[in-house]
Parts: structure tokens; C-alpha cells; sequence
């Protein structure tokens, strides 16, 4: 009696003391490992053979590896509910697509990788739901575009982002200046050309930018790089250094890169691509004053022109110079022109007015500048009346008119002596063309005596109807050159420059000679010449006449043969009937024909096929008989 009170204490402790009967195993799926003794759970399923991920995982765990296997998408519902997931590895499969929200409950993960897959864009709502994201690793994909809304959601904790070796030539330059957080920022081994300004200026803790390999010609200076020093490796660097690595890109070593040659860097591969007198070389062992640049020369401007009232007018301006000029147009009133509704600026150094108004004539100004200076160019735009209305089925042959855009060459005599009332460079310098003809042209210039040291002289020149710059390079010797590649009427401008070898810094340079605007003769065309459909009917219908003819004379030979032949076929030959008498014969003597004696009947059927011979002198007037 005494041990049943005791087995009564002891039967609420038995449930305490055993595990539940109703916990649920954790699941792992097939061919992965699974960490669920202890806290945080991991699943780790790397070169397991996966084609997708599998359904079967834990949605309580904190580490999720899938390296190395065959997954081609992931899907929305595949990390479903995984809302304590810390480290993501999607690394090395071949993934095409991700699905928008698909990592929308991963609102606790810290790093996604997702390098060596084939992603090719990269959209706004695919890393929707990543708050908390420090490490985004995209490298070796094949992206093509970022969307610029891509990273929103992880712009203010993101830490690293590495978007090396893909195929990106532009990026969102505003969302990457809002990573304030970021400190290392691959963009390596892409096809970037050009960064703008001030890209880099809002990261204060980027502590390593590289971009290597690239076809960057020069990188513009930012105010990240001033404030920090700048060290090539980042062995032995301070904490707060920048580390910055643009080595394997075309350098275009200018004046435009000499603030980056003024920074101490320890030794480095980067080397300049050009200009040619600097290509290949040593980037830190050109001295600063090698990294010059040339001022704009204005090598094409257009003649005066003159249009109509509600036509279009196209002015145009070219320069060169290193950097390459950028080149901008202000009107006759003073202001500064652009996009508008009458009006197209176009990079290439072409205004195009839409619709001219009587307002708009007077003298536009074509400015050219770059980082070494600026130079400028008048072209005077006259305005006149509305032409008066023409007919529809009118035709010319005459030159495009002043107003066509495409047509820089006036054919009016008015507009010619303007042309050459027209002073510019070369009237100034001394550079003539003479005796130009449709194809060809002689350019002369003088003696460059005060210029020491001359190389070479260069003659540059365009035509008005295309942007194409042609260089000709002539002996230091030479004071002219034919040029036998124009255009038959169309207008060129040409400058000769002279190289020369700058005694004060040692380098090439080059100084202009002058410049001068010819226009080649027009070729002879007729007026009116045929089309092509009308010259193809012409053909068709000559042909057709020749098969007519052969086959109308092959009729006719084959009716006069079948005539020659009495009506029988020409194969079968007639049988010629026996000769039945002779009108006459002959002993050596002329007379007088005998009188013939009466035949003696035949039968009728004989008659029929006899054939008579007559064999008779030719007897009447003139033909009297020659005695013996």
C-alpha cells in the first residue's frame, strides 16, 4: 500500500522525461547533407546533380548551398517561406531565367551568389525582398543590362558588389551612386567605354574600385580619388586608402589623364594605347608634360546659304583636335541653340533648322572645344520669300537647291561669289587649289621656313556631303599634291597642316599651314535618261520581234521549197519521163528551123508523161540566119 502512493507521484513525470510522439522529423532531400542537431540549420547539396531545387528542404534553415550543380531557373515557389535563410549559393549552375519575387521572403539574407551562370539581364523585380543584403556577387555571367531600379531594395546595406567579367557597355550610374554603404565595387573585365563624372562621388567608404580591363580611353577625375590617396595594391596600403585598378584599357594619355599621373601609386601594369607617339608605353614613366592635348582647328564649315521661307536649312561645323571637339552652335540673337521643336543638334557638329522662318537669317556661330582650347566658325543663313508652288508632273535636271540639306554646294553664280568673297584661312596662309577638275585637284602652299625642325606636312579634307576626314601625309620637301579621289560636284574644305618637332618639350606637334574650300566641277549626265522598266520592256519587246521574224521566214522557205517541188514533199524526187523528139539538131550550121512534120498520135496515157525538150534557135527580128 505504501508503493502505490509513490507510482502515482512518479506517473506525471514519465511524459517530461520521453520525447514527443508527435515532433516531425526534418526532411533533407536526397543527395544532400543536412546539419539539424544544433542550430542554424544548413542544407548543403554542392555537385549533387540537381536539376532544380529541391522541393523537399527545411524552411527553417539559415545556409542553403546548390554550387556546382544543373539548376536552369529558380522559381517563385522554390524558396518559398524561407524567411530565416543568412547565405544563399546558387554558384556554377546554368540559370537563365529567375523569376520576379523569387527571393521576396529571403527578408533576412546577407549574401547571394550567383556567379557563373547565364544571366543576361538583370531586371527590377528579381532581388525584390533583400533588405538586408550585404554581398551580391553576379560575376561571370553574361549580362547585358542592369536594370537601374535592380538594386533598390539593397542600395543602403549592400557592401560588396562584384559585376566582373560580363558582357555590360552601359550601367546605371545614378543606382550605383547611391550605394553609400558599398566597399568593394567590381566591374572588371566588361566592355564599359566611358564612365561620366562624378560616378564614384557618393561612395565615401569604397575602398577598392576595380576596372580592369575595359575600353576605357581615359577616366575623368572625381572627387573620391582627391580626397583619398590612391595605391596600386593593396599590400602595405593604410585603411582609409582607395584601392584602384584600371590596368588592360586603351589609355588615351592626353591632358586629360594628367591628374591621375600626379597621384603617388606604387608600381603597376597600365600602359597608354595612344596617340601613337606615346602607344605602348610605360603609363607611370610618361613624364606629365608628354600628356598633351591639341586646340580645335574648324576644318569644314558650310558656305553661305540661302533659303526659302518654311524649308529646312542644315548648317554644318567640323573640327579636330585631341580630345575630339565637342562642337555647339549659338544663333544671330546670341542664345545657345539645342533640342527644340525647329531645331536638332546632332553630336556630329550638325544643326538642322526643320522649318526656317524670315527671322531666323543672320550669322550662326559654330563654337569647337575642348580641354586645350576652343576655336569658332561664322555661317551666314539667309531667309528669303516662299518659293511659289511648282506642278506635280514637273522635272528638272538641275543641282539640288540651296535649301536641300544634303547640298552645301550653291550652283547659282550669286551664291558662288559669295563663296569666294568668302576670307578665310586660306587667303590669309597661302594655301591655293588650282586646276581642279571633276575628280581632281592641285593644292599648293608656301614654304614653311620660320617652322624648324618640319617631319611632314599633313593635308586633311572632307567633302560637304559625308563626315569623312581624309588624311594625306607628304614629304617635309613637297610645296604640293595632286588629289585624284574627289567627288565630281560637291564642295571640300582642306587644311594643310604642318609636323614639326617642338624643340622646347621634345615631342611631335603640328601647326597649321591653312585652309582653303574648292568645289570640283560637275560631272556631264544626260537629261531624262531612260528607266530601268522601260529600258527591260524595250528588250522584251525587241526579242519577241526577232522570234517573230525567224519564224515567218522559216515558214516562207519551207512553202517556196514545197512549190519548187511540183507540191510533193521534199523527200520524195520526181522520175523525169523519156524525151519523145528534138525540135531541131545541128551540123556546125545555121538556118532557118524545117518545118516540123505532124507527130503520129500516142496513146492518151503516154501523152500524159511525156516531157518535150526543145532544143531552138532563137528566131524573129535581129536574128536573121548566117549564110555557110
Amino acid at each position: 500500500m505504501a508503493i502505490l502512493p509513490l507510482l502515482l507521484c512518479l506517473l506525471p513525470l514519465a511524459p517530461a522525461s520521453s520525447p514527443p510522439q508527435s515532433a516531425t522529423p526534418s526532411l533533407c532531400p536526397r543527395r544532400c547533407r543536412c546539419q539539424t542537431q544544433s542550430l542554424p540549420l544548413s542544407v548543403l547539396c554542392p555537385g549533387a546533380g540537381l536539376l532544380f531545387v529541391p522541393p523537399s528542404l527545411d524552411r527553417r534553415a539559415a545556409e542553403l548551398r546548390l554550387a556546382d550543380n544543373f539548376i536552369a531557373s529558380v522559381r517563385r515557389r522554390d524558396l518559398a517561406n524561407m524567411t530565416g535563410l543568412l547565405h544563399l549559393s546558387l554558384s556554377r549552375n546554368t540559370i537563365r531565367h529567375v523569376a520576379a519575387g523569387a527571393f521576396a521572403d529571403l527578408r533576412a539574407l546577407r549574401a547571394l551568389h550567383l556567379d557563373g551562370n547565364r544571366l543576361t539581364s538583370l531586371g527590377e523585380g528579381q532581388l525584390r525582398g533583400l533588405v538586408n543584403l550585404r554581398h551580391l556577387i553576379l560575376s561571370n555571367n553574361q549580362l547585358a543590362a542592369l536594370a537601374a531600379s535592380a538594386l533598390d531594395d539593397c542600395a543602403e546595406t549592400l557592401e560588396d558588389l562584384d559585376l566582373s567579367y560580363n558582357n555590360l557597355e552601359q550601367l546605371p550610374w545614378e543606382a550605383l551612386g547611391r550605394l553609400g554603404n558599398v566597399n568593394t565595387l567590381g566591374l572588371d573585365h566588361n566592355l564599359l567605354a566611358s564612365v561620366p563624372a562624378g560616378a564614384f562621388s557618393r561612395l565615401h567608404k569604397l575602398a577598392r574600385l576595380d576596372m580592369t580591363s575595359n575600353r576605357l580611353t581615359t577616366i575623368p577625375p572625381d572627387p573620391l580619388f582627391s580626397r583619398l590617396p590612391l595605391l596600386a595594391r593593396p599590400r602595405g596600403s593604410p585603411a582609409s586608402a582607395l584601392v584602384l585598378a584600371f590596368g588592360g584599357n586603351p589609355l588615351h594619355c592626353n591632358c586629360e589623364l594628367v591628374w591621375l599621373r600626379r597621384l603617388a601609386r606604387e608600381d603597376d601594369l597600365e600602359a597608354c594605347a595612344s596617340p601613337p607617339a606615346l602607344g605602348g608605353r610605360y603609363f607611370w614613366a610618361v613624364g606629365e608634360e608628354e600628356f598633351v592635348c591639341e586646340p580645335p582647328v574648324v576644318t569644314h564649315r558650310s558656305p553661305p546659304l540661302a533659303v526659302p521661307a518654311g524649308r529646312p536649312a542644315a548648317l554644318r561645323c567640323r573640327a579636330v583636335g585631341d580630345p575630339e571637339p565637342r562642337v555647339r552652335w549659338v544663333s544671330p540673337q546670341g542664345r545657345l541653340l539645342g533640342n527644340s521643336s525647329r531645331a536638332r543638334a546632332f553630336p556630329n557638329g550638325t544643326l538642322e533648322l526643320l522649318v526656317t522662318e524670315p527671322g531666323d537669317g543672320g550669322i550662326f556661330t559654330c563654337i569647337a572645344a575642348n580641354a586645350a582650347g576652343e576655336a569658332t566658325a561664322a555661317v551666314e543663313l539667309t531667309v528669303g520669300p516662299p518659293p511659289p508652288p511648282q506642278l506635280a508632273n514637273s522635272t528638272s535636271c538641275d543641282p539640288p537647291r540651296d535649301g536641300d540639306p544634303d547640298a552645301l554646294t550653291p550652283p547659282s553664280a550669286a551664291s558662288a561669289s559669295a563663296k569666294a568673297a568668302d576670307t578665310g584661312p586660306s587667303t590669309d596662309r597661302g594655301v591655293q587649289v588650282t586646276e581642279h577638275g571633276a575628280t581632281a585637284a592641285l593644292v599648293q602652299w608656301p614654304d614653311q621656313r620660320p617652322i624648324p625642325g618640319i617631319r611632314m606636312y599633313q593635308i586633311q579634307y572632307n567633302s560637304s556631303a559625308d563626315d569623312i576626314l581624309v588624311y594625306r601625309m607628304i614629304p617635309a620637301d613637297s610645296r604640293s599634291f595632286l588629289l585624284t579621289d574627289l567627288a565630281s560636284g560637291r564642295a571640300y574644305d582642306l587644311c594643310v597642316l604642318a609636323v614639326y618637332e617642338d624643340s622646347a618639350t621634345g615631342l611631335t606637334a603640328t601647326r597649321p599651314v591653312g585652309c582653303a574650300r574648292f568645289s570640283t566641277e560637275p560631272a556631264l549626265r544626260p537629261c531624262g535618261a531612260p528607266h530601268a522598266p522601260f529600258l527591260g520592256g524595250t528588250m522584251i519587246i525587241a526579242l519577241g520581234g526577232v522570234i517573230v521574224a525567224s519564224v515567218l521566214v522559216f515558214i516562207f522557205v519551207l512553202l517556196m521549197r514545197y512549190k519548187v517541188h511540183g507540191g510533193q514533199p521534199p523527200g520524195k524526187a520526181k522520175t523525169p519521163a523519156p524525151v519523145s523528139s528534138v525540135c531541131s539538131q545541128t551540123n556546125g550550121a545555121l538556118g532557118p528551123p524545117p518545118t516540123p512534120a505532124p507527130p503520129a498520135p500516142e496513146p492518151a496515157a503516154l501523152r500524159a508523161h511525156t516531157v518535150v525538150q526543145l532544143d531552138c534557135e532563137p528566131w524573129g527580128p535581129g536574128h536573121e540566119p548566117v549564110g555557110p
